[in-house]
């Protein structure tokens, strides 16, 4: 049980003491301890490694079934290869997000472990604000050429470029091609999934697949195309190359997982609330866009039930969605005892007049660790569900590797406190327990992958050509 140390009692504990109720304190204690525990039999009972491989293989017969039935998961992309470590050069790189455009001049040097062979040499962003959104037709097109415009003009190297007849080779994180009256050439397109794997792939050839997860969770893998029902292809006609054998399947990773993850009171309301029921079952549960909002469902009923905050919950705090991941890692990585910094984060984010007792920010910040720490399980009995799949589809191009890399990228893996590499420890004993010759999966960090992957992929093309 949590013990109260603070030398000044907020407004609630000093009218439980006038009361006449040192007695009414450890209630409040007990009270506190009881839903805590709670908490965390809720969260982390699935958690031990054994639970975890048998999500894992439940994960592994839907992706297995949805490789050959589903229209909306496992879609095959229009990249096929992955990088040889031999393209070399510079590329421009587009990134359009939902309220930024991101626009780069990419140098690739070919693979060699000794120096860095991939890097932006120059990169701009833009904000994607209202008065852009409203751009109607082609006006939209050209704002972004103007842009591209804005940052080639700023590039010694790239206005000398431009004077070339040869168009500077493009590539762009998005679903369609712009067209502009610029010296450029739109070479490949890739979502930031599949970016990742390629970025990471011009690195380190043993990389196989990549994961996002950030404010939301995605997935791509380098499968067999006999491994898709035909359908997924539809009528396209894949390279003539002898060597097309593979296709970089887009998973839609954050649909799967309904049946196979366990879940609580506080997801399934969640859940229910959500504009999109069902949509996305894994993301509503491991993902940075979600994880505030279950602890916020506990903060709430705990307000509710056992007078948290003194009953009253801080106006702000009753409003959906209103805790965000960043606060969460803040108060996560708080190592003093007392919480004391916490504690003035949590009253300056919430407006609260009096900031929480030290043994409310304790209960607070526990709520926090089980609520992520189920978010690594479950994100790690994600990815060793995607490398058992590829272990079983594409064993023989394996061989030549002595492990798995996967590319990440996004907030929660690669700032979160200890996500990845609390991940990685998870990811090794299931590995472990699993056994049957599994190659081990090492999580390595893919940053600006969407950018990078996007001059990959340019690289590429024009390779290709």
């Amino acid at each position: 049980m949590i013990v109260i140390h603070s030398p000044a009692d907020p407004p609630h504990l000093r009218s439980l003491k006038s009361a006449g109720s040192e007695d009414a304190i450890s209630t409040y204690g007990l009270a506190m301890d009881t839903l805590l525990k709670e908490v965390k039999r809720l969260f982390e009972q699935q958690l031990r490694v054994e639970s975890l491989l048998a999500i894992s293989k439940k994960l592994q017969a839907e992706l297995k079934e949805r490789l050959q039935s589903s229209p909306e998961c496992m879609l095959p992309s229009h990249n096929y290869n992955l990088p040889s470590g031999k393209e070399h050069g510079t590329y421009l790189a587009l990134e359009v997000g939902g309220s930024t455009l991101r626009v780069a001049l990419v140098d690739l040097s070919r693979r060699n472990r000794s120096r860095q062979n991939l890097r932006i040499r120059r990169i701009v962003t833009s904000t994607i604000d209202n008065n852009v959104r409203d751009l109607r037709g082609v006006a939209f097109f050209d704002w972004i050429a103007g842009e591209i415009g804005k940052m080639l003009s700023a590039d010694r190297e790239a206005v000398d470029y431009m004077r070339l007849k040869e168009p500077l080779p493009m590539g762009i994180a998005w679903s369609f091609p712009i067209e502009s009256n610029l010296n450029i050439r739109l070479d490949a397109i890739v979502n930031d999934s599949s970016a990742a794997v390629l970025s990471r792939a011009y690195i380190d050839p043993s990389t196989r697949l990549a994961v996002i997860l950030g404010t939301g969770l995605n997935a791509a893998i380098h499968l067999p195309i006999s491994s898709l029902h035909p359908s997924k292809l539809g009528v396209r006609e894949c390279p003539a190359s002898v060597d097309t054998t593979h296709v970089l399947v887009n998973t839609e990773l954050s649909m799967f997982g309904k049946r196979a993850f366990p879940t609580t009171r506080w997801d399934d309301h969640l859940n229910t609330h959500h504009m999109l029921p069902d949509f996305q079952p894994m993301e509503y549960l491991v993902a940075g866009g979600y994880l505030g909002e279950i602890v916020r469902l506990i903060l709430v009923e705990a307000t509710e039930t056992m007078a948290l905050f003194g009953g009253i919950l801080p106006f702000t705090l009753s409003r959906s969605y209103s805790l965000d991941t960043r606060t969460l890692a803040a108060i996560e990585a708080d190592a003093d005892s007392s919480l004391s910094s916490s504690s003035r984060i949590f009253q300056q984010t919430f407006s609260m007049v009096a900031p929480p007792t030290e043994m409310e920010m304790h209960f607070i910040r526990e709520v926090i660790l089980s609520v992520t720490r189920r978010s690594k399980g479950y994100f790690s009995a994600a990815v060793h569900a995607l490398s058992s799949l590829l272990h079983d589809l594409d064993y023989q191009t394996l061989q030549d590797v002595d492990h798995i890399c996967i590319g990440c990228d996004g907030s929660v893996i690669n700032k979160y406190p200890g996500y990845m590499e609390d991940c990685q420890i998870l990811l090794d004993q299931l590995v472990r327990l699993e056994n049957g010759g599994r190659k081990r999966v090492v999580l390595e960090s893919a940053g600006e992958s969407a950018v990078l992957g996007a001059g990959v992929a340019a690289a590429m093309a024009r390779t290709e050509d």
